[in-house]
């Protein structure tokens, strides 16, 4: 803290005058400093912030009246009031020399106490209202930095803020229009500031109708909330708007304060998030259906359950890796040559004896699905009965667009002879059923055999 008590100096050659001197002013809060000639005298003042200087008119070298010339001097020690002290006779010449060097008084030897005591309480009291002014204005540019500092801070906070910020008259005239605003609505401040929110073209009649509402409502300590559509530059907005009434204790005025959100993001999220169940809750009906019908026609051309264990279980497999395609591009589409990999990465297919040949393709969700059944259940048949059930056996598959359907050519050769099958199994009557669909585009599949061919029951 800093030292709030009062310093006077006193200047004189004969230390006795002022210690009597120092006896007669010494009270609370008053520091008397002694100085033993004007060059200690200038020298302390330079250190110290003094109220008033008695200096001795008659001292050796430097004299009172050079003293003070030497204070009026000097920018540090201008302002600082002196009283000379002097034994010499009453004299106007004198008195006029002392006021000419910059004193505001005298005090004749011998001294008066009571006059020396209310000289001193005047400089006094000024000293000590100087100090509190001092302590006030202090204390006011503590209080004012700190609310421009706060300002400041609010400020920043409103512009970073995702919420637009208006504040607006009880007639609706926009008096705050924060940078969050800006951005929301597409209108620079000087555009707005001062006109209507009719005028600024942000919001329909019945929004503005609401508003008129809130700021006519009796309780202004409610918190006002609702969802309206407002306009931008970009199109229409979905907007949760927050409102607050308040009054001006002083002036009795009444101002609306508006948080206004953008929404539209969410609105949008919130519709994708319908379809996106619904169309979930469709797909989880298809594959229990298509899981319902693999699973009976695996039954039927079983021979007993240890048999159509496997051939379920491996059926179920191809469904659940098509469906780990699909899940890894979102369910968007996959590529022929994805379902293909898969098929070799699960042992379904072997890739040396497999030739692939076809142009760049992406399959919708439910035919990449469709696809996967069919090459695992090819695979498979060419594995146990086909051209991949011998050494020397290889598999050609192709595929082209012919119109708007997609014709894959399944070829084996090297296998063993073959034979007329002797009833169908589950690719003859499942994978057909589910490869045409209405609607959607047709994709048919073609086997056609060379001499040697191997041929799975399908």
């Amino acid at each position: 803290m800093p030292n709030r008590n009062i310093r006077f100096l006193l200047v004189d050659d004969i230390r006795d005058n002022m210690v009597a001197l120092e006896a007669l002013l010494r009270r609370d809060g008053l520091e008397v400093d002694m100085a033993g000639s004007a060059p200690e005298a200038l020298e302390m003042m330079l250190l110290r912030d003094y109220s008033l200087a008695f200096v001795d008119v008659h001292m050796p070298d430097i004299n009172g009246y050079e003293l003070a010339e030497l204070m009026r001097g000097t920018e540090r020690t201008r302002e600082i009031p002196i009283i000379f002290v002097t034994a010499a006779e009453r004299n106007e010449t004198r008195r006029f020399r002392g006021y000419e060097a910059g004193g505001v008084d005298y005090i004749f030897k011998p001294i008066d106490p009571v006059m020396l005591k209310s000289k001193a309480e005047v400089f006094y009291r000024i000293a000590r209202q100087a100090k509190e002014l001092e302590a006030q204005r202090d204390e006011l540019r503590g209080i004012a930095r700190d609310r421009d500092l706060a300002i400041a801070s609010l400020r920043a906070h409103a512009n970073n803020s995702p919420l637009a910020l208006v504040e607006c008259d009880a007639d609706l005239s926009v008096r705050g229009w924060s940078e969050g605003a800006e951005r929301l609505f597409g209108i620079k401040q000087d555009d707005v500031i001062g006109r209507t929110l009719n005028c600024a073209g942000c919001f329909d009649q019945s929004a503005l109708d609401m508003l008129h509402n809130w700021v006519a409502s009796l309780d202004h300590h409610a918190r006002h909330t609702a969802e309206i559509l407002a306009t931008s530059p970009g199109g229409p907005l979905n907007c949760e708007i927050y409102g607050s009434v308040l009054t001006d204790p002083a002036l009795g005025r009444t101002s609306l304060s508006l948080q206004i959100l953008d929404v539209t993001e969410r609105h949008r999220a919130e519709e994708v998030r319908s379809l996106l169940v619904g169309e979930l809750n469709h797909r989880i009906k298809n594959t229990l259906a298509n899981v319902q019908a693999i699973m009976r026609q695996t039954l039927r051309t079983s021979g007993d359950l240890k048999e159509f264990g496997g051939r379920f279980s491996g059926r179920l497999q191809a469904l659940a890796r098509a469906h780990s395609i699909l899940s890894n591009v979102t369910w968007s589409s996959a590529s022929m040559d994805e379902v293909i990999d898969d098929q070799i990465k699960a042992g379904t297919l072997d890739n040396d004896s497999l030739h692939r040949e076809g142009p760049k393709i992406a399959l919708s969700p439910e035919n990449t699905l469709r696809l996967a059944l069919v090459l695992h259940e090819l695979g498979t048949n060419a594995t146990k009965y086909g051209a991949l059930s011998t050494p020397d056996g290889h598999v050609t598959l192709k595929w082209q667009i012919e119109g708007e359907d997609l014709v894959l050519e399944w070829r084996e050769s090297g296998g063993p002879p073959v034979s007329q099958p002797q009833g169908k199994g589950f690719g003859s009557s499942f994978c057909p059923r589910i490869w045409r669909q209405p609607r959607q585009r047709r994709l048919a599949a073609r086997r056609r055999g060379l001499d040697n061919q191997g041929r799975a029951r399908l």
